[in-house]
């Protein structure tokens, strides 16, 4: 019986490394279609444009928000003056993306978090939902982020 387990398990966890390998591909895909025209392919932004994602600052002062943040900000969008390691970005706009679903979303949110700001972290489509379903205003995205910092 044990190894039935066992055996249950291993299967269990390829097949969820199968789907995070797939989610991380489709995530990378999003963003090259969609965020990369303003954030660069990298994530490293365009001055006086779009900040970078790949900011180590930010993501630790979020810490453990960081996956509710990302989801925040693809379902609501983010305006406004933010600075970022240096350099400010005025009038920034960046539109909801809440015409892609759910899963689309935590996607590419979480390619983000891990492949772009290399920290820990998943944005799931059920987190997409919640903010789909009471999304946040500019001001509490704002307060999560830290103000303009």
């Amino acid at each position: 019986m044990s190894s039935t387990l066992f055996a249950g398990a291993l299967v269990a966890l390829a097949l969820s490394m199968g789907a995070s390998a797939a989610l991380a591909a489709e995530g990378a895909t999003i963003f090259a279609d969609v965020c990369a025209a303003c954030h660069g392919p990298e994530g490293v932004g365009t001055p006086g444009v779009a900040p970078p994602l790949q900011d180590p600052p930010l993501w630790a002062g979020l810490g453990e928000k960081a996956p509710g943040f990302v989801a925040g900000v693809v379902i609501s969008g983010l305006s406004g003056t933010i600075m970022s390691q240096g350099v400010g970005y005025y009038g920034l706009v960046m539109p909801p993306q809440s015409d892609y679903s759910d899963e689309d979303l935590a996607a590419v949110a979480s390619y983000v978090l891990k492949d772009l700001a290399k920290v820990e972290g998943v944005v799931t489509p059920e987190m997409v939902a919640e903010r789909r379903a009471a999304p946040l205003s500019h001001k509490e995205l704002m307060a999560i982020r830290g103000g303009g910092m």
